[in-house]
């Protein structure tokens, strides 16, 4: 295995990544292979943590194998999906399984594999601050230890050329429910802790989910298997018109390509925020597989006669909930189509709402003086994923999944991991350890003619329309 280069105490590293997410896993991954590169990994978790509360038996990641941490940027790495597996003696099962989409927690498990194995991480770090220092021209991390119990045990400090933000997603809680969350009584919680609170859940008498994209459908359709029929006391209600599908056309998944990520960060500011909010079911909406499961179940309940007693509503808000004598909640709805109001009283509540981007302003409080911000105060983040910054700082920001609204639906995206990790290994090396493909889709996403396509290969030019007069 190669060793990371050893670190001079007052020297600046090349590269600090904040977070240990997917994300900048791929990039430690990519990074592993270039000895020369001096790069360090920090994570207040004291292990690598992937959505534990969803790692509902039989659900599966929404991207397939091949979009693991490394292989769309190097097949063959020694930290891919196949290696894992010819680790664990497992090749030949996987083989004769045909799958081309694994089960999550298989993905946890292959994750946890190479946190495990790949030097240069840090768990139980907590990064507190990031200034920039002009006497060294370097980035300063502050970062405290953390023992077993997550309490300070050392304070540190570590300069770096470079730093990479992998703080990833938070889970989100609409306002008119944080109050439930928050108060005792009745359970209400975020799906990203269902598996800890399942069994209240099944023993539950009525449970209403709240959200319609895939961790809504996943929990609804665990409840559902595990509930007697004639006696499920289930609602499912969501936001969205319908229970819709992901976007899984094979010209629609090109929306997750470098071609794509290339000319939507090419837009206007405001075009962007508009694709953004209608691009929804590319990447919240729910896949078949567990849209047909669902259907399957609920049909399988009406063989001996009579229907479920599970009630699934799409085009429904909550505008106000509140607790009813301390063991049940009261969601106050309104239909959005229908313009009409209605009350729904629960046992408990899961609250499948989603995520949201970690704000940075904690961590980069002080690199807010230099810090470029677009109209509505976000961060600006170049095509290489790089903050921009004042030209006083010389060193480089980048960031990993912070930057939806300047590079779109790709951001979140595990399939784009590893060629965003290898961009942005190409820009700090100043080389190219990682060639990348200049043509990804078959899409043109914009007028203009690609340059890459070889002249004798390319269309008609469009002649644009003269205004008539």
């Amino acid at each position: 295995m190669t060793q990371p280069p050893d670190h001079e105490p007052e020297a600046p590293r090349d590269l600090v990544g904040i977070g240990i997410g997917p994300f900048n896993l791929s990039l430690a991954a990519l990074a592993h292979p270039l000895a020369e590169l001096d790069a360090v990994f920090y994570e207040q978790r004291p292990g690598f943590d992937w959505h534990p509360g969803l790692l509902i038996e039989g659900a599966t990641i929404q991207v397939p194998f091949l979009a693991d941490l490394v292989t769309l940027a190097d097949p063959a790495s020694r930290w891919s999906f196949l290696s894992y597996l010819k680790a664990r003696n497992r090749l030949f099962p996987f083989y004769f399984a045909e799958r081309f989409h694994i089960q999550r927690t298989e993905y946890d498990s292959y994750c946890r594999w190479v946190s495990e194995n790949l030097p240069g991480l840090r768990f139980s770090h907590q990064v507190d601050a990031v200034r920039w220092n002009p006497g060294r021209d370097a980035f300063e991390v502050d970062f405290t230890r953390l023992d077993a119990d997550g309490n300070a045990e050392a304070t540190g400090c570590t300069y770096t050329k470079n730093i990479v933000l992998g703080v990833g997603t938070a889970p989100y809680v609409p306002d008119p429910l944080k109050p439930l969350v928050e108060a005792p009584g009745a359970p209400v919680i975020h799906a990203s802790d269902y598996l800890d609170h399942r069994e209240a859940f099944l023993a539950a008498g009525h449970v209403t989910v709240v959200g319609s994209g895939q961790s809504g459908a996943e929990v609804f359709l665990d409840l559902l298997r595990h509930r007697p029929a004639g006696r499920e006391r289930l609602h499912w209600i969501g936001r969205t018109e319908a229970f819709a599908p992901m976007e899984y056309s094979k010209l629609g998944l090109e929306h997750f390509t470098p071609d794509y990520t290339r000319y939507f960060h090419a837009l206007e500011e405001g075009v962007r925020d508009g694709l953004v909010a209608s691009q929804w079911q590319l990447h919240k909406g729910i896949d078949t597989d567990t849209i047909a499961a669902i259907h399957d179940e609920l049909y399988r309940r009406t063989l001996r006669g009579g229907w479920p007693d599970a009630v699934l509503t799409p085009g429904v808000r909550v505008r106000t909930a509140g607790r009813v004598a301390t063991t049940k909640v009261e969601l106050h709805l309104e239909h959005v189509q229908q313009n009409s109001r209605s009350r729904l009283t629960t046992d408990a509540v899961v609250l499948a709402t989603g995520y949201r981007e970690r704000p940075l302003d904690r961590i980069l409080a002080g690199l807010d003086p230099y810090l470029c911000r677009d109209t509505r105060e976000r961060p600006r983040v170049d095509e290489r994923f790089r903050l921009v910054l004042d030209r006083a700082v010389t060193g480089t920001a980048y960031v990993q999944n912070a930057e939806l609204h300047t590079h779109g639906v790709g951001a979140p995206d595990l399939g784009l991991a590893a060629w965003r990790s290898a961009t942005i290994l190409n820009s700090l090396t100043g080389k190219e350890p990682y060639p990348l493909p200049a043509r990804a889709a078959f899409t043109t996403f914009g007028l203009d003619q690609p340059e890459r396509v070889p002249e004798a290969r390319r269309g008609k030019t469009l002649t644009p329309l003269a205004e008539s007069r």
